[in-house]
C-alpha cells in the first residue's frame, strides 16, 4: 500500500447494510465515522475491527481470498490499545493487512511493532499546529503577507451546509486531478464526495471572488483535534493565493474554538523536504512535525508467499510485495 457537516435528515450510516455492524449512534467523527470508510467503498468493503472500533477496507485478491488496508489518508482507532486484540482475532479470515497510522493516536512504536511485526517504520512526517500558542506568533511573515492580500482579492466564510457545495467542490477538485495527474483512491469519485461532504465532524470553508467560490478546504475534527483533509482551487483561485486567505481563516477559527491541535498534513514524498513547495507551505503554517508509520501484517503467510510467486516479479520492499505497483 502507498500513499502512492451533519448527515442529511434522508443519508444516515444505518442506511447502508454494508456498515450494518457499526453502532446505531456512534460517538465518532471524522475519519473515525462509518460514512466516511462508505465513501471509500470504491475500494473495498467496510469493516469494522469491533475492539478497537477501526474501519478497513477488505479488497479482493482472487476469489476466495481477500486481504485489506486502512481507510485513506489514515487508519485511526477509537480505542488503540484493543488494536492488538482485532488483529489477533483475524487470523487467516485476510491474507495481509496494511495501514498508514494517524500521527496523533494513543500508542508507540513498540506497540505497533507487536500489532504488527512484519512492517512498521516511520513513512511521513505531519506537519501540526498547536494551537496553545497565539497563531501569530508562528505562522511565517511571508505566509502573513500573502494571506493578507490574498484577503483583499476574495472573501471567506464557512460552508453552514458543506454539502450544498457538492457541485462548487467537485468542479474544483477537478481542477486539481488535473493539474496534478491525480490518479487511484486519491482521485475521488462525486459519488465519494457525496458521502465526505456529510460526514459529521466535517468543516468545510470557502473562499468566493465576484460572488463565485474559487478555493475550499475540507477538514475533519474529532475531538478537539482538526485534521486537513483536501484542499483545492479554481485558475483564479491559484492566481489570487486563495490557499493562504483559506488557511489563515482556518487557524483562526479553530483557534477561537479552543482546538488544540490541527494536523496539516504531510508534504510531498516521504519526507520532510524543505525545498519543496508544498513542504514550505504547510510549513510556514504549522509548529512542529508529528510521524505517521507504514504499519504491514501478514496474517496468511502460505498464502501470502504463494501470491507473492505468482506475481513472478522483481524484489521489492512494498507491502504487500504482490500488490507491488497498484498505485502507479
Amino acid at each position: 500500500m502507498t500513499i502512492g457537516n451533519d448527515v442529511s435528515d434522508d443519508l444516515s450510516p444505518a442506511d447502508s447494510p454494508s456498515l450494518a455492524a457499526a453502532p446505531a449512534e456512534s460517538p465518532a467523527t471524522g475519519y473515525l465515522h462509518p460514512l466516511y470508510c462508505q465513501s471509500l467503498s470504491e475500494f473495498g468493503k467496510p469493516r469494522l475491527l469491533s475492539e478497537s472500533k477501526a474501519w478497513v477496507l477488505e479488497r479482493p485478491i482472487r476469489n476466495p481470498d481477500t486481504d485489506a488496508m486502512g481507510c485513506y489518508p489514515l487508519f485511526t482507532c477509537q480505542d488503540w490499545s484493543r488494536l492488538h486484540a482485532d488483529l489477533e482475532n483475524i487470523e487467516n479470515t485476510l491474507v495481509s493487512l496494511a495501514v498508514v497510522t494517524d500521527p496523533f493516536g494513543e500508542y508507540d512504536q513498540a506497540y505497533l511493532q507487536q500489532c504488527f511485526p512484519d512492517v512498521a517504520i516511520p513513512f511521513k512526517d505531519h506537519y501540526v499546529v498547536d494551537l496553545s500558542r497565539p497563531v501569530d506568533t508562528f505562522v511565517n511573515a511571508h505566509h502573513r503577507r500573502n494571506a493578507r492580500k490574498a484577503a483583499r482579492a476574495v472573501s471567506v466564510e464557512k460552508c453552514a451546509v458543506p454539502a450544498a457545495y457538492l457541485d462548487d467542490w467537485v468542479g474544483l477538485y477537478r481542477e486539481l486531478v488535473a493539474r496534478h495527474h491525480v490518479k487511484g483512491i486519491a482521485a475521488f469519485s462525486r459519488e465519494s464526495f457525496d458521502l465526505q461532504l456529510r460526514v459529521p465532524g466535517i468543516v468545510a470553508f470557502r473562499a468566493i471572488r465576484d460572488d463565485v467560490t474559487v478555493g475550499m478546504l475540507l477538514w475533519y475534527t474529532q475531538g478537539t483535534r482538526a485534521c486537513y483533509h483536501l484542499g483545492a482551487y479554481s485558475p483564479t483561485g491559484y492566481e489570487v493565493r486563495a490557499s493562504f486567505a483559506l488557511f489563515s481563516f482556518s487557524l483562526d477559527y479553530f483557534a477561537a474554538r479552543n482546538f488544540e491541535w490541527l494536523n496539516l498534513g504531510a508534504g510531498a514524498g516521504t519526507t520532510v523536504d524543505s525545498g519543496s513547495g508544498l513542504n514550505r507551505f504547510k510549513q510556514g503554517w504549522s509548529t512542529e512535525t508529528r510521524t505517521a508509520y507504514f504499519c504491514g501484517r501478514v496474517f496468511d503467510r502460505p498464502k501470502y508467499e504463494e501470491l507473492v510467486r505468482a506475481r513472478n516479479g522483481p524484489p521489492t520492499t512494498y507491502f504487500p510485495a504482490y500488490r507491488a505497483g497498484e498505485f502507479l
